[in-house]
């Protein structure tokens, strides 16, 4: 997959970055030099005996750039809270690495009409303690989108990415909520990610079911960078 799309880009398109498990970061690691690579949890201890988990200081050893946090299937099926989604930010940053945070609304939620109070208050208890943050990324990924096939319309993916922009420039500045990236994820693919690209808040995708197709992955890469070129 990574020499495949190593292959089929120039390494002038925008940012790439690829989140392999665990087992395959080094191989992986070792196959790419247009992309960039990341992984899909940390733990928030740098060390001590909590078997089983890594730490961000391993990630960054490994060559990591990137690691994604609070992902919504770990906050459904392994319990996270956001106390501990705000440990592992915390830890992130003070590894060097770039966070992803995941923040999306269940389906109950959305028909309540609270998506942008539930976004809201996981973006502000992820980043407790944080300050003036550097290369980071807030993934908008509604609960009920992800695997799916369902998605959000590109307005409205449009307007909980300015609001998040503008929670951020609140809390910190500007600058601040100019230099972090905002993504879409949710039932991304090659034939939809154009429409989320359109939008002026959104600057990228956060890809699920179709980053393991390499072909269909190629046509979403090629798909942002055309959209934001």
């Amino acid at each position: 997959m990574a020499r495949t799309l190593e292959g089929e880009i120039t390494g002038e398109e925008g940012e790439i970055v690829v989140c392999p498990p665990f087992t395959q970061l080094a191989i992986v690691k070792a196959n790419i030099h247009k992309i960039h690579l990341g992984a899909q949890d940390l733990f928030w201890e740098t060390e001590g005996a909590y078997t089983g988990e890594i730490s961000g200081k391993m990630l960054q050893e490994i060559g990591c750039e990137y690691v994604i946090v609070g992902h919504s299937e770990r906050r459904k099926y392994l319990g996270e809270t956001d106390a501990m989604i705000n440990k592992k930010m915390l830890a992130a940053f003070k590894s060097g690495l770039g966070p992803v945070l995941c923040v999306g609304e269940s389906l109950e939620q959305r028909e309540k009409d609270q998506t942008l109070e539930i976004v809201e208050k996981q973006l502000l208890f992820s980043f407790a303690g944080v300050n003036a943050p550097n290369n980071f990324v807030v993934a908008y990924e509604p609960i009920w989108a992800i695997g799916t096939g369902q998605t959000v319309e590109p307005k409205d993916a449009e307007m909980v990415a300015r609001y998040l922009r503008q929670i951020i420039s609140k809390r910190y500045s500007e600058s601040t909520a100019s230099q972090g990236k905002i993504l879409y994820g949710g039932s991304v693919d090659g034939q939809n990610v154009i429409h989320f690209m359109q939008q002026e808040n959104v600057d990228g995708v956060l890809v699920g079911g179709a980053s393991v197709d390499a072909a269909e992955f190629i046509k979403i890469v090629k798909a942002v960078d055309n959209a934001k070129g």
